[in-house]
């Protein structure tokens, strides 16, 4: 047999049919009905790549078997999701995620199936309530959107601080001027400044 490569819909001469070839086990090829089914085994050295008619016949033959079974309109009985992932540090997540890669590039795909219903049962059993945090790259850069806030607080006094407040202002040099001016009615000197500004999270691809 020629290099073929899975996905490729071959002809089986011993069968008769034609077949989605999905890849080897052992020394058979293993093939898959068009429009899906039990998959069978078949002699490599056998099968071929199907005809142009072969395909269009075996298409129109999976296409009148889901016509006639009520498939083409029926709701699936079970909507997959994606595959389930391992998690970080766990050894029983990294064994059955290491199975599925084999079975993945064996092409056989019963085997990869197989793999992701252990992970996933094994995930809802140990990993149960857990949440995984996945590190995200990010840039922290200040919001153009919105203005800087300046504002200064009096804490002169002798038993307590003053507390007069600047408020939140826009500029330095309108909270120097609060300053200037408070001093000037109190005598206070002594004050704290603070600064605020608005900053946002921007993800890196």
């Amino acid at each position: 047999m020629e290099r073929v490569d899975p996905g490729t819909l071959v002809y089986d001469p011993r069968t008769r049919r034609v077949g989605e070839y999905r890849g080897t086990v052992g020394p058979c090829a293993v093939l898959r009905p068009v429009g899906g089914g039990l998959e069978w085994q078949a002699d490599p050295a056998l099968i071929r790549a199907a005809t142009a008619e072969e395909r269009l016949s075996a298409g129109v033959r999976a296409a009148n078997d889901r016509s006639t079974n009520g498939a083409l309109t029926a709701e699936p009985l079970v909507k997959v999701g994606p595959p389930p992932e391992p998690v970080v540090g766990c050894a029983t997540c990294a064994r059955l995620a290491e199975r599925r890669a084999h079975a993945r590039a064996a092409g056989d795909g019963s085997a990869e199936t197989d793999a992701d219903v252990l992970l996933a049962r094994h995930q809802r059993h140990d990993h149960r309530g857990r949440r995984l945090f996945r590190y995200v790259p990010f840039t922290i850069v200040q919001d153009p959107t919105a203005l800087p806030e300046y504002q200064a607080h009096c804490v002169s006094g002798d038993d307590a601080d003053c507390g007069a407040t600047s408020g939140p202002c826009a500029a330095p040099a309108d909270v120097e001027e609060w300053q200037r001016g408070h001093t000037q009615e109190t005598r206070h000197t002594r004050y704290r400044r603070s600064f605020a500004d608005y900053a946002v999270l921007e993800c890196r691809a």
